[in-house]
């Protein structure tokens, strides 16, 4: 019994294995707009690294968000389409929208807020744990590396310490 019960763990953890390996190997990058970067460049970036149906990311940050809104127009609406077209995935920081510089009645359907890091010494993301209690995982990145890049981006300038890469940072100087 013990036999049969060890090779149905082990042949449950191939599968498991295999079934993320498959998910990480059919998904694209994370692709932001913003810092810079307007959306167009970014969606264009993401289309052309992406094989059509791959599913990648694009977070919008103000102003580039705008391109998000259903009455964005011209190039920008095309970028936008032809990004969700080709498996783009369209997100913008909760941050934004808490501080009403993203207004979500304003966007297209189907964008996601994503949430950074949570403050130093909060209890919202157990340690271990990659997902918010509530967070729909379908919508995020499978891989550890494209959701840490969305969560350090989206998270509050103020709250830098909560986030596992705070240490790189180098220390922000002021004018005196």
């Amino acid at each position: 019994m013990n036999r049969m019960r060890r090779n149905l763990v082990a042949m449950a953890a191939a599968v498991c294995t295999a079934a993320a390996a498959a998910a990480h190997a059919q998904e694209g990058g994370v692709y932001v707009a913003g810092y810079g970067v307007d959306f167009v460049k970014a969606a264009t970036q993401a289309r052309k690294t992406n094989p059509t149906g791959q599913r990648f990311f694009l977070l919008a940050l103000p102003p580039e968000s705008r391109a998000l809104e259903a009455g964005a127009t011209g190039r920008v609406a095309r970028a936008r389409d032809q990004a969700t077209a080709a498996g783009g995935v369209l997100m913008v920081c909760q941050r934004d929208v808490d501080s009403g510089k993203v207004n979500p009645a304003a966007l297209v359907p189907g964008v996601v807020a994503v949430r950074g890091w949570p403050p130093a010494g909060s209890t919202e993301l157990a340690p271990g744990e990659r997902y918010f209690a509530g967070e729909n995982r379908d919508l995020l990145p499978a891989s550890n590396q494209g959701l840490r890049r969305l969560r350090a981006t989206c998270t509050d300038d103020s709250d830098t310490a909560a986030s596992p890469r705070a240490s790189r940072r180098p220390p922000r100087t002021t004018a005196p």
